[in-house]
């Protein structure tokens, strides 16, 4: 049940943060946003579980914000029909909206007993 809860605070924040950006932003509709959310989502709780135990929070943040730039990139620019410049700078200011929360996000991990025990009495 943890895992759950901890998807949909995820899920919620990653499609709030991407559709103000991506969607008000740059144009592109919901349905697009939502897709990119799923699979940054997927992706990335896997590395929340599997990787974030074994390093600090800010390291695990700096691979979330280099992962949710390269997911928001391809998969923008295979959805939407804006050029790869233009894409790759809505990217890039996702994914430091998103490394943001993902920095926290990791902290309520550790709260609820999730992802590294460090980051419960540390946020490095």
């Amino acid at each position: 049940m943890k895992h759950v809860k901890a998807l949909a605070v995820k899920g919620i924040m990653t499609l709030v943060f991407l559709y103000v950006i991506l969607g008000f932003g740059f144009g592109l509709s919901f349905w697009d946003v939502f897709v990119i959310t799923v699979v940054l989502g997927a992706i990335s709780y896997l590395g929340d579980i599997l990787i974030l135990p074994k390093i600090t929070n800010m390291m695990a943040t700096v691979a979330d914000l280099a992962i949710a730039f390269f997911l928001v990139w391809l998969l923008g620019m295979a959805l939407a029909p804006i050029a790869p410049g233009t894409m790759a700078g809505a990217a890039a200011i996702s994914a430091i909206a998103i490394a943001v929360g993902e920095y926290f996000f990791h902290i309520y991990l550790a709260k609820l007993g999730i992802g590294s025990d460090r980051l419960s009495t540390s946020s490095s």
